[in-house]
């Protein structure tokens, strides 16, 4: 695979994951709010506490941290299983007649992220190497939207708190993030796991 190739693969895994990781799923929770629709609500906030482990690497790479490449092969996985982990939520999402808009949406929607998991795990596994080889043209494809993504966050800060926004700061935020994503997700395993098993209830 040529170095054009596999930055125009690069930037789709991207542009995929602004739609169907972040578009989509926010106007699910706006739909689902005005709708007062619990169960995809519940869904929807499970999801959405995942989902911060991907906003996590895009911090970590702002400042080219070779662990942000590690958390991005796992955050698609985490969310995957995420949507399709609760028998709960199954059931009820089962059960809700097929016509009504809402709830053929999520379904729809849980099925397209799946493809687009399977996706960014396929690609983000080839960055694994970046973990030793920073340097590298394709590694340095993979920062090309965390350090825009940063400008943006460093104008927006500059202008409403008159701060600056570096990328030390964010991987300093990105490492305290990911410190209490660790806490909780093994407060989850070893705690409410074996005692609720794969049931969401109020989680």
């Amino acid at each position: 695979m040529n170095e054009l190739t596999y930055r125009a693969l690069v930037w789709l895994t991207y542009r995929l994951a602004a739609t169907f990781a972040v578009g989509v799923p926010l106007v699910l929770l706006i739909w689902s709010a005005w709708r007062r629709e619990p169960m995809v609500l519940r869904l929807l906030g499970i999801y959405w506490k995942v989902a911060s482990l991907m906003a996590i690497s895009l911090l970590l790479l702002m400042d080219q941290r070779p662990l942000g490449y590690a958390t991005a092969v796992v955050a698609p996985v985490l969310m995957v299983i995420s949507l399709w982990f609760w028998v709960d939520l199954n059931e009820e999402l089962a059960d809700q007649p097929s016509w009504r808009p809402l709830p053929l949406a999520v379904k729809v929607w849980r099925w397209a992220f799946s493809g687009f998991g399977l996706l960014s795990l396929v690609m983000s596994v080839t960055s694994l190497g970046c973990m030793q080889q920073l340097a590298s043209s394709s590694c340095l494809t993979w920062l090309e939207a965390p350090q825009g993504i940063h400008g943006l966050a460093a104008t927006v800060f500059n202008f409403l708190f008159g701060g600056q926004w570096t990328e030390a700061v964010a991987a300093f935020v990105g490492y305290v993030a990911l410190v209490a994503y660790l806490a909780g997700l093994l407060q989850w395993l070893l705690v409410r796991l074996p005692r609720y098993g794969r049931v969401a209830g109020d989680f």
